[in-house]
């Protein structure tokens, strides 16, 4: 594993670390604006006093701390393999490109030693899982990873009421920033309701920093809406979201292309809309994961 000189040097000096995944690259948004928006969340996060490590495998060499132009090569080449838990040692023994899912990030920026992730929105449980068991393996990743994850809620695409579900079945602490109820992705409200709120980042950091120190394993997951003038109407996004769906089931879209297919399916629907919106949010996670990372290296100094 290779990390980035940077990267050590404030990890051995205390300093914040926010980490990114590589999915969003190869997976989430089309060339160009999958490169312009992963190296604005590294400015973002490096403007207000954090260190970005962008995580990713290339020729097999897993890396923590993309430069630039391994971005700008990630955002440009075919075929880069999504790769979650399962997927890390094939890769890795075949000298491989993988875009690290939110699993594959937990279980390398944990490794790497940073507990700050930064991400757009989780995977989960997908809809009519009672039938397919289509769940994603990043909902069982947090069950056993240190890592504190901030994103805007889990994927629109997805069961939210059961992912919830799952979460509280895996003993996941599930956080809500400055709203009661868990974020919807491309919309604010998803009508269900989080027991617990955090007001600032130091609140968060609080938590992150007494679960670490109980030694309670597994993730910390923090749902921060998307910025209410960024929002997307939520009866808009929903019906374009159950017109890709029956897209996808006519096709017969299955596993790690499911995701993929739905993002730009909704992203023709909403005529772009969509997609601005998935940018805005994850610059806003950005934001808010510099902070915690800030306040909790702060508590860690203390």
């Amino acid at each position: 594993m290779f990390i980035k000189k940077e990267v050590i040097n404030a990890l051995e000096q205390g300093k914040p670390v926010v980490a990114l995944e590589s999915t969003i690259i190869s997976h989430g948004m089309p060339y160009p604006q999958n490169v312009n928006t992963a190296l604005a969340l590294e400015k973002i996060i490096a403007d207000l006093g954090a260190v970005p490590a962008t995580i990713g495998i290339i020729d097999g060499e897993i890396i923590v701390g993309m430069n630039g132009e391994q971005i700008e090569a990630f955002g440009k080449r075919k075929g880069i393999r999504k790769v979650s838990r399962r997927d890390l040692p094939i890769v890795v023994a075949k000298k491989g490109w993988g875009a690290t899912t939110v699993a594959a990030t937990m279980i390398i920026a944990e490794k790497a030693g940073i507990e700050i992730f930064v991400t757009g929105g989780i995977g989960g449980v997908h809809r009519h899982a009672q039938q397919t068991f289509d769940i994603s393996a990043d909902l069982e990743e947090m069950g056993m990873t240190n890592v504190t994850i901030v994103s805007a809620g889990a994927k629109a695409i997805l069961d939210l009421p059961l992912t919830l579900e799952y979460l509280e079945t895996k003993g996941v602490t599930v956080l809500s920033y400055q709203s009661e109820q868990f974020a919807n992705f491309y919309s604010r409200e998803s009508g269900l309701k989080v027991e617990d709120t955090v007001v600032t980042p130091e609140e968060a950091a609080l938590i992150i920093k007494a679960k670490r120190d109980m030694q309670i394993r597994g993730a910390i997951l923090i749902s921060n809406p998307v910025p209410e003038p960024l929002a997307m109407p939520k009866k808009e996004i929903d019906q374009a979201i159950e017109t890709a769906l029956a897209n996808a089931e006519r096709e017969k879209i299955k596993g790690k292309a499911v995701t993929p297919f739905l993002l730009k399916e909704i992203a023709s629907l909403t005529k772009g809309k969509s997609l601005d919106t998935n940018i805005a949010l994850i610059e806003n996670n950005a934001r808010l994961g510099a902070a915690i990372a800030i306040a909790l290296a702060g508590l860690k100094q203390l």
